[in-house]
């Protein structure tokens, strides 16, 4: 006779615990970890700073917005091309050279801000060239993460990453506000190079990361190989492409200095912004329940779903504080679905393509938002501010569902039985265990 499940509440806590395996086991996680955490305080300061000394320099709201446009082609570019030469280069030694250069584009900021007359050109410049660097140093991270880590810890591993992630996102542009209007521009890029400085003392601690005798060697052909191998897999196109029609129609952020307006808490501008962030760093604290979980597909259609009915439902609340927990809420759904869709990618992408994946994810869930804020504020135009971020909401919901109906084979993905999981799993077997 088998035993009924324990169902007590010391077991439920078990449970929904975020899972510290990856921190316990694996001293190049927790030294990759920490350098990212770092790294991500110094460059959320200097992301409030920029744009307030760009305002200080010119007053215009355009010239302020061309900061993010600057930033877009180089991401695109080098986000592709960094996940080729992640997987024919030395991952780490790519992940240490691209600090190091970040690390020099804050020293030029920082040299610009002392300057009597600072200029407005090297904002721009310097800008799209962080932006290029960083999405080089994207896809080597991660693939360097897969490979010091067992295949059954990336969710978790994930989860962790989400919580520091979202902790210096909802801490650091406070810190960075505070910083930049009570010392002025030059002490936010000074602070962003020390974090640089100590990032890299953790990196360079991190063991090399074999790789493949036969690396493709990175070229236009091998990026082009590896989109044709993401459209090949049905059930990594649905990541992508779910993860695009949820940001593009329900990320809204753009709205939130009028949302505070219309809810005449022009205050709680900052505690719109932090909300998704809440959301998230709550999750991922009650994400142990997620190994139990095998329809990595399916979960990531249900917490896409649940993003989209979360946003509409906050744009009929009443209050500042029902749309802050419902924006909560839509922000814990979408860490859920980033940790399914981190899984998938993590435990059946093989090494070979690692690296060129990672670079195609980067620009799946960083152009989504852009999307998104773009049409949140050509609808906002046409019906009001509350229309817009209810519409996304609803329009996430439609385009999600649709993304269900042609992808069934994303929609049946059952770790357990994918062919590809498997064969990953068995590739893995054969290795060494990470140390």
């Amino acid at each position: 006779m088998s035993e009924s499940p324990d169902r007590s509440p010391g077991s439920l806590a078990r449970r929904l615990r975020l899972d510290l395996s990856p921190l316990r086991e694996s001293r190049d996680f927790r030294l990759l970890l920490g350098s990212g955490l770092i790294t991500m305080v110094g460059t959320v300061i200097t992301m409030v700073a920029v744009p307030y000394q760009v305002k200080q320099l010119t007053g215009s709201y355009v010239a302020v917005g061309l900061v993010s446009l600057a930033e877009f082609v180089p991401m695109i570019v080098f986000g592709l091309w960094g996940g080729a030469i992640a997987d024919a280069l030395d991952r780490r030694r790519i992940v240490i050279v691209t600090e190091a250069g970040l690390c020099l584009t804050s020293i030029l900021l920082l040299v610009n801000a002392l300057l009597p007359r600072p200029q407005l050109w090297v904002l721009y410049v310097v800008g799209a060239l962080a932006a290029g660097l960083a999405s080089v140093r994207g896809p080597s991270e991660q693939a360097i993460i897969n490979r010091v880590l067992r295949l059954d810890q990336m969710t978790a591993a994930f989860a962790i990453q989400g919580l520091t992630r979202n902790t210096a996102m909802i801490a650091g542009p406070a810190v960075g506000g505070l910083v930049v209007t009570s010392f002025g521009p030059a002490a936010s890029y000074g602070i962003d190079v020390a974090t640089f400085l100590v990032s890299l003392a953790l990196l360079v601690r991190v063991r090399t990361v074999t790789r493949s005798e036969d690396a493709t060697p990175a070229s236009l052909q091998s990026m082009a190989d590896g989109v044709r191998y993401a459209l090949r897999r049905p059930d990594l196109m649905g990541t992508y492409l779910v993860d695009i029609a949820a940001m593009a129609f329900a990320s809204s952020t753009a709205l939130f200095p009028f949302l505070a307006d219309d809810l005449h808490a022009p205050k709680a501008l900052g505690l719109l912004y932090a909300a998704g962030g809440v959301g998230s760093v709550v999750a991922s604290l009650t994400s142990g329940w997620t190994s139990h979980v095998h329809r990595h597909g399916l979960a990531v259609i249900v917490s896409a779903t649940g993003w989209g009915v979360a946003v509409a439902l906050a744009a009929v609340m009443p209050n500042v504080w029902l749309v802050f927990l419902f924006l909560a809420i839509a922000g814990g759904a979408d860490m859920v679905s980033g940790l399914f869709r981190g899984t998938i990618w993590n435990q059946t992408i093989p090494d070979e393509y690692r690296g060129r994946l990672a670079g195609i994810e980067l620009l799946s869930y960083s152009t989504g938002p852009m999307l998104g804020d773009a049409r949140a504020g050509f609808m906002a135009q046409l019906g009001g501010t509350r229309f817009s971020l209810g519409a996304g909401g609803l329009l996430c919901v439609g385009a999600v569902a649709l993304m269900a109906t042609v992808l069934p084979r994303f929609r049946s993905y059952d770790a357990r039985t994918d062919e590809y999981a498997l064969a990953e799993r068995a590739r893995r077997a054969e290795e060494p265990t990470p140390a």
